[in-house]
């Protein structure tokens, strides 16, 4: 059933990345609570039929394309935008050279900040990631569950910009003082189809070491969308957004045991609990995961 939007949530939103996993799911979450949403790509990616209603294809490389979009000065495309979710992005290592990710996805993350600024839209979410946690842990942990709470620690090219981006969000916060800004560290994005796989994890625990076995659920990453879209507190802020337990069907205790038996463990897990602490986005945003992937094997 289709819930109005509250008085908290925003009117219109443009969400950037909008054929992603994580950018399908956002869309039709918000869409789902009657928001006003722009879906934007870039040209020359995924498949815009992918996602159904009022979509445009945008370079967020260009600055000028991206003030358009915002501004919502487009023919054919109504009003400006309210509040922005950017979630496009070279998505992980490898798939360009270093240079080309970089240059990408720094250009695009300031792109948006600046024209939201410059538009004097004041709700600004981005996807972040856990590769700032120092994914793929060949270096282990400084401890488990891992946090917001020690410095980034990038491994690559891409978890670099991430980085950035968030040291980033926090100057643009200094210079507006009235800007809320969002950084979901998001997981690794699954969808119901994926968790066939999921059981098959178990037969080598070094597999999914890398980020410590966890996951976040698209739709459990589309309501951290939400719930950051009505956070109100002035500032830059980051947040873990995990699943609340790990893909594997070992205990996390023994999994921390066996992997990184060097690596202090802060306190008594529960049985899957997630490695990828989520207590400040509980906390802080309200999020609380709702989908398991053990719902659905």
């Amino acid at each position: 059933m289709t819930s109005s939007p509250t008085a908290s949530l925003p009117r219109r939103v443009v969400v950037t990345g909008a054929t992603g996993k994580l950018g399908r799911a956002v869309v039709a979450h918000l869409r789902d609570l009657g928001l006003d949403v722009l879906a934007v790509d870039r040209a020359g990616g995924r498949d815009p039929r992918q996602v159904e209603g009022e979509f445009m294809l945008v370079d967020l490389t260009d600055y000028g394309q991206v003030v358009e979009a915002l501004s919502g000065s487009v023919d054919e495309h109504d009003g400006p935008a309210d509040a922005v979710v950017h979630l496009a992005a070279i998505p992980q290592p490898g798939l360009h050279s270093n240079a080309v990710t970089f240059a990408n996805n720094s250009a695009a993350t300031y792109n948006v900040f600046a024209a939201a600024r410059a538009l004097g839209i004041r709700k600004v979410v981005w996807a972040s990631s856990e590769t700032v946690l120092g994914l793929p842990f060949d270096s282990p942990p400084p401890y488990a569950p891992v946090d917001e709470e020690y410095a980034a620690r990038p491994e690559s090219t891409y978890s670099l910009n991430k980085a950035l981006e968030e040291e980033m969000a926090r100057h643009f916060c200094r210079w507006d003082p009235e800007l809320v800004a969002v950084g979901l560290r998001f997981s690794n994005v699954m969808e119901v189809e994926d968790y066939a796989q999921f059981p098959s994890f178990d037969a080598d625990p070094q597999a999914r070491r890398w980020n410590l076995w966890g996951y976040i659920d698209a739709r459990d990453g589309a309501q951290a969308v939400e719930r950051s879209l009505a956070h109100d507190l002035p500032g830059a802020d980051v947040f873990v957004i995990a699943n609340a337990d790990t893909v594997m069907c070992r205990s996390s205790a023994s999994l921390m045991a066996e992997v990184y038996p060097g690596v202090e463990v802060r306190r008594e897990l529960g049985e899957h609990e997630t490695l990828l602490c989520i207590d400040k986005a509980r906390r802080v945003l309200g999020y609380e995961p709702r989908h398991s992937w053990r719902d659905h094997v």
